[in-house]
């Protein structure tokens, strides 16, 4: 039995003669969830669902989990220009996946540390490293527990996750960055804008499946839509009914910024930012850009 299962509601219920719909349970469903309400907590390391967003991982085709590879190899070398990354310089990438900005960073000799919470991710780069016979620090660990003390020169988290923390988390994890980080050393990450958010939502709908991203075998999964405009954030939820009725609901929550919000954000944690930009290729901000690309400094 999952130690999750208190998210999780029960859609049918046993009658005299056979199994019939709990109506509570569809009421219950139907509510709006208040901002940052959990659902199925680190669902990312599910064995099933973590092999899944591997594959997506590795897919070159499509930028659903990680970028395509052109878009990475033009991440990696703004960044190692951007940042004077020379061989030796230390480097967390924090939410690493498979590897495949560490990867590359470590072959130009950069000293790489990667942090991911899926165990066939961290596997996969694991394995890639030894492979080519490089020396990346790969941990199964959630980031928000770091634990390192000015070790060092740059922390990089790449592709909006930032963006689906609540705001005690987010404070938490600049927190610990702020203390893994040299003085002056920098923190890069992306945040979606509201344009980007608007352009990247889920559909909402349902979907019946013998076999798909959430599970193996036979279920039906509720996809919702949940806007909170005065917190700037939005839900993507998805509600994944088994055959015996139980749901379980996987809740992606996605805050969306301003240079102003992820400035003061900043601030109040001990950073300052020295550039924002379009996107982590070091495009130039424009009106109605996806993202917004920042470089912040961490302050003594």
């Amino acid at each position: 039995m999952s130690r999750n299962q208190g998210h999780r509601r029960q859609l049918l219920a046993s009658g005299t003669k056979d199994l019939r719909l709990d109506l509570a349970v569809l009421v219950e469903l139907a509510r709006k969830p208040a901002p940052y309400a959990p659902g199925e907590p680190l669902f990312w390391d599910d064995p099933h669902i973590s092999s899944q967003m591997l594959r997506a991982h590795l897919d070159p085709r499509t930028d659903a989990a990680s970028r395509r590879p052109a878009t990475i190899e033009a991440t990696v070398a703004w960044l190692r220009e951007r940042l004077d990354l020379a061989p030796g310089r230390r480097l967390l990438d924090l939410g690493c996946g498979p590897g495949l900005y560490a990867e590359r960073l470590a072959r130009a000799g950069i000293a790489v540390t990667g942090i991911d919470y899926s165990r066939s991710s961290i596997a996969h780069a694991r394995g890639r490293a030894q492979a080519a016979g490089l020396d990346v620090q790969y941990h199964h660990q959630d980031y928000l527990t770091l634990d390192y003390r000015a070790a060092f020169d740059v922390a990089i988290m790449v592709y909006y996750d930032f963006g689906v923390l609540p705001p005690s988390d987010r404070d938490r994890l600049l927190e610990r960055v702020h203390a893994s980080l040299v003085p002056g050393g920098r923190f890069v990450f992306d945040v979606l804008t509201r344009e980007g958010r608007e352009a990247g939502r889920a559909e909402p709908g349902w979907e019946a499946s013998d076999g798909g991203f959430w599970r193996s075998g036979e279920h039906l999964v509720l996809t919702r839509v949940h806007t909170y405009p005065e917190q700037a954030v939005e839900l993507d939820e998805y509600l994944v009914v088994d055959p015996d009725g139980t749901v379980t609901p996987y809740r992606v929550w996605q805050s969306y910024h301003t240079e102003e919000t992820i400035t003061r954000i900043l601030a109040e944690q001990g950073f300052v930012i020295e550039d924002v930009y379009g996107d982590l290729t070091g495009q130039p901000l424009r009106a109605g850009s996806d993202g917004l690309g920042v470089v912040a400094r961490r302050l003594p």
